[in-house]
């Protein structure tokens, strides 16, 4: 492949890259804004006998976000749970191959699906303006999004990981693993 069209491909992995970034930061402060929902909708539970379904319906969205939109940047950042058991015993250029295999016929294809099925199910809420059934309760469309935009931005992500796994068979840049081995 021609060095300039690996470092086309490499440009295309950095916006990847960045626009997962920003969305792990969102995943980030979804953490901090559930445990403080958390607390708060207990103590209004516990001192003030009071409560909303809507409160506890956010803390799942919350959470959904949390592993939709973090799961691509944990992807990125190498700190994804895989069977150890091969991948720490081979050499470096094999866990390359592994990443790179495992990421076109397993991690892309799945990823594709589920985006392309739960689009009309996030769809048909939004249409249909679906509400919770539960008194109180929230929209339903904004959680459905998250489905088909985590899957998109994972199969992304898995393409900006198979780009850099190919550039470092080709000696273009080199890889930082930093893979910790299990410790038994």
């Amino acid at each position: 492949m021609g060095s300039e069209r690996l470092n086309a491909l490499l440009k295309l992995s950095s916006a990847i890259d960045a626009v997962n970034e920003k969305f792990g930061v969102i995943a980030n402060w979804m953490v901090l804004f559930a445990a403080l929902i958390s607390a708060g909708n207990a103590a209004s539970r516990y001192l003030f006998s009071e409560s909303s379904n809507g409160w506890l319906e956010i803390q799942w969205y919350m959470f959904g976000a949390m592993v939709l939109l973090g799961a691509p940047y944990t992807l990125k950042m190498n700190e994804h749970v895989r069977v150890d058991l091969v991948y720490g015993m081979v050499s470096e250029r094999t866990r390359i191959w592994i990443d790179i295999v495992g990421g076109v016929l397993f991690l892309l294809p799945i990823c594709l699906i589920l985006t392309y099925f739960t689009w009309p199910w996030f769809v048909d809420s939004w249409k249909l303006n679906e509400a919770s059934s539960n008194a109180g309760g929230l929209i339903r469309w904004p959680v459905k999004l998250l489905l088909p935009l985590g899957f998109a931005l994972m199969a992304l992500q898995g393409v900006s990981e198979i780009i850099k796994r190919v550039t470092a068979l080709e000696h273009v840049i080199d890889i930082e693993f930093k893979y910790e081995k299990p410790l038994q």
